[in-house]
């Protein structure tokens, strides 16, 4: 299977902030940001693997400042690591003032999706090429987070 470049799937997203995403404080609710994000990472996903996906975990979310109506958020997405199956993908808000053009970092986030075929079987995905020296440290990084996960996941196991 041939490799792809991070840059091949890379993709940005803008959003304006509406009275009906924001709560009481008038500040955007993080279940829309999250939404946002969902979407965008899967669209990344697919993109890299050419494939139908799902989202298999959310690893990290950080809010870093509040987000205000009508501001624009700005996300960012691009593919850090991939597995035999799964993918992990990071995404960064930022949002703007409009009528200033003040931005500020909002939100990162890394999510795992995994690759599925038409029979919803995990499906191979493509190696990633990591060109810059930025794309090897975010790889580099990535794959420890992976191990993380699966060390947690093996000594924690789900239980209902």
């Amino acid at each position: 299977m041939q490799g792809k470049n991070v840059s091949d799937s890379k993709t940005v997203m803008t959003q304006t902030v509406f009275p009906n995403d924001v709560n009481n404080q008038g500040t955007l609710y993080g279940g829309r940001l999250l939404d946002w994000i969902d979407t965008l990472g899967g669209i990344v996903a697919k993109r890299h693997c050419r494939n139908n996906i799902v989202t298999a975990s959310i690893d990290s979310l950080s809010f870093l400042s509040p987000i205000h109506q009508r501001d624009i958020v700005i996300l960012e997405a691009w593919v850090n690591f991939v597995g035999r199956t799964s993918m992990e993908i990071e995404v960064r808000a930022t949002s703007e003032n409009p009528l200033t053009g003040e931005q500020r970092k909002t939100c990162r986030a890394f999510l795992t999706f995994v690759a599925m075929d038409e029979t919803g079987q995990p499906a191979h995905v493509p190696p990633i090429i990591t060109e810059t020296s930025e794309e090897i440290q975010r790889y580099e990084q990535a794959k420890e987070r992976r191990a993380t996960r699966i060390e947690r996941r093996d000594l924690e196991p789900i239980e209902w």
